[in-house]
């Protein structure tokens, strides 16, 4: 297919190869920040085409994975009340809180629905007006502006009975809070494409100014993460440390100003915990005051639900990239996609699930 198969070329992968290769003189460490990009290493075997100094480690990117466990626990609690319609990404269904999952309460005899789009959530509610509709509003900066939209909707429309569970993070202070961790090895960012798509990338261009680490957005094509990586060793190797753009056929500096525009007229910065990692100051977003008739934590009041993360998982080892999914004990044994101890092993996007998919035993390079 035209602008995919392009993208897919073994010779042009291989090419990069090679100029990666030719420009490495020394080692690095380089973290691919989406999860998405990540599948693409795992899947395509990219990070097999490397020379022997250039490592790549996973970053905290799949939203999934870091929602934190008592945010699911919250998810449950309103989806098992009596009169409750949840609408949730089927991807959330399956992510383990501290007892069960969305899919027990399914199960259970509760009304879960899987929707596409949150504006599938207002439909719902449209339908059912004896019913209370909630969505789950999970994910980055890429996916805030559709959760902001039935929220937006809601009000213009007066329905009384729709409201969103919202647990949207940010990735810049997340990245902030590792470069800041004195275990850190990290060297150089792909930066990730769909949330440079909406918020571009000045953020990141402050992020290299501050800490001397260079930052390159990239696609999520075999092409395009390569092609990230050669740039990433170029500056390294040359010294440099600047916010470039791989992604430019869908990414500018400035983003898309009217996805934004809904997003913050709905949400406002605040602190924000990470599944594995903790509290991440403003690193997430809320539902603004003036939309607070929409918001299930305050509508269901389920705001101090607390929950403890499973002790034998190592994903905030795994999401901060200090460790790889295969050095945990637990891997392809007691957690499996079948039967998940954390999120990185059930999300679409998680690295744990990559690695299980498509690399079960750990890489040997010669």
């Amino acid at each position: 297919m035209r602008y995919i198969d392009e993208y897919r070329d073994a010779k042009v992968a291989l090419g990069l190869a090679r100029r990666i290769a030719s420009r490495a003189t020394r080692p690095w460490v380089l973290m691919e920040i989406c999860g998405g990009q990540t599948h693409t290493i795992m899947r395509y075997g990219l990070d097999e085409l490397l020379p022997p100094e250039v490592e790549l480690v996973h970053g905290p990117g799949c939203p999934v994975c870091v929602t934190p466990i008592e945010v699911i626990d919250k998810a449950i609690a309103i989806a098992a009340m009596p009169g409750v319609i949840f609408v949730s990404y089927g991807d959330m269904l399956r992510v383990p809180g501290s007892r069960s999952d969305l899919f027990e309460v399914k199960a259970s005899g509760g009304d879960v629905r899987i929707a596409y789009s949150p504006m599938e959530a207002i439909k719902i509610a449209r339908a059912n007006p004896d019913r209370q509709v909630v969505f789950f509003g999970v994910g980055f900066e890429t996916t805030a502006p559709a959760n902001a939209m039935p929220v937006w909707q809601a009000r213009r429309e007066g329905l009384t009975n729709f409201s969103l569970l919202a647990s949207h993070v940010l990735v810049p202070p997340a990245i902030r809070l590792l470069l800041r961790q004195p275990s850190n090895r990290v060297q150089g960012f792909i930066a990730p494409g769909h949330v440079c798509t909406v918020m571009g990338y000045r953020e990141y261009e402050d992020l290299a100014a501050e800490f001397r680490v260079p930052f390159v957005v990239g696609g999520f094509e075999p092409v395009d993460l390569l092609e990230a990586i050669a740039m990433l060793v170029e500056q390294l190797e040359e010294g440099r440390a600047e916010a470039e753009n791989q992604y430019s056929r869908s990414v500018t500096r400035e983003g898309n100003p009217a996805a934004r525009k809904i997003m913050f007229e709905v949400f406002e910065p605040c602190d924000r915990k990470w599944r594995g990692i903790g509290p991440i100051p403003m690193s997430g977003y809320r539902i603004r005051e003036e939309f607070a008739q929409y918001d299930a934590e305050r509508v269901f009041d389920v705001a101090t639900v607390t929950a403890e993360e499973p002790p034998e998982c190592i994903a905030a080892a795994v999401l901060q990239g200090l460790k790889k999914p295969h050095d945990c004990s637990a891997f392809g044994e007691s957690c499996t996609p079948e039967r998940p101890l954390g999120a990185p092993m059930v999300s679409s996007e998680g690295a744990c699930a990559a690695y299980y998919r498509y690399r079960r035993n750990p890489l040997v390079k010669v």
